[in-house]
C-alpha cells in the first residue's frame, strides 16, 4: 500500500468517526428539545426502537419512556435541558458516551407557590448505527445533585421587551416568524 493510499484511509476514518459524532450529538439534541417542548416525536426519534432506557423512575423501551417523560413534564409550567461536555467513543457501527446535562423545571406547587427545581447529572449511553441512523440503543441517567428553590424571576413577566418561549408549535423556533 502507497503513502497516499495510507493518507486516504486513514482520512476515511477520521470522516467517519466525525460524521459518527455529529450524528450522535444530533440525535442528544433531538432528545433534549422534544423534551422542552414536549414534542413527543421529537424525543424519541433520538432512540432506535427497542431502545432501554432507565431513569430510575422508570426503566423500558423508548416508546414507554418517551409516554412517561412527556407525562412528567406537562405537568411542570416549563423546562430546560442543557447539554454540557459529552465525551463519545465511536469504535466501527457502535459508540458509548457520558453526556453532563442540567435540567431547570418550573413547578408549581398545589397552593400556586413556584419553585424552581434543577438537577444536574450525566446519561450514560451506547449509541448504535442501524440502517445509516446514529440513535441510543441503551441510556442510564444519573442524578449527580438537585435542588428545589423558591423562583425568583418575577421581573421577567412584568418585561414587556422579553421574548418568552413556549412549548409545542407556538414556541418561535417552531415557526420562526419573525414578522410577529
Amino acid at each position: 500500500m502507497s503513502v497516499d493510499d495510507e493518507n486516504i484511509l486513514q482520512l476515511e476514518k477520521e470522516v467517519a468517526d466525525l460524521t459518527a459524532r455529529r450524528d450522535i450529538y444530533n440525535a442528544i439534541c433531538n432528545y433534549m428539545r422534544g423534551q422542552d417542548r414536549l414534542e413527543w416525536e421529537t424525543q424519541r426519534s433520538a432512540f432506535h426502537d427497542d431502545a432501554d432506557v432507565d431513569c430510575g423512575m422508570y426503566r423500558g423501551n423508548a416508546d414507554g419512556y418517551t409516554d412517561f417523560a412527556q407525562g412528567v413534564l406537562k405537568e411542570f409550567e416549563s423546562s430546560q435541558h442543557l447539554i454540557g461536555q459529552a465525551h463519545i467513543d465511536v469504535n466501527g457501527n457502535e459508540a458509548s458516551g457520558e453526556v453532563y446535562f442540567i435540567a431547570f423545571h418550573r413547578v408549581i406547587e398545589a397552593d400556586n407557590n413556584e419553585k424552581d427545581l434543577i438537577i444536574g447529572g450525566r446519561y450514560i449511553d451506547r449509541y448504535e448505527k442501524r440502517d445509516g441512523k446514529w440513535r441510543i440503543s441503551k441510556r442510564r441517567e444519573l442524578v449527580d445533585w438537585a435542588r428545589t428553590d423558591p423562583a425568583a424571576d418575577s421581573f421577567i413577566l412584568e418585561e414587556t421587551k422579553i421574548w418568552l418561549g413556549a412549548r409545542g408549535k407556538e414556541d418561535f423556533s417552531s415557526h420562526r416568524d419573525y414578522d410577529k
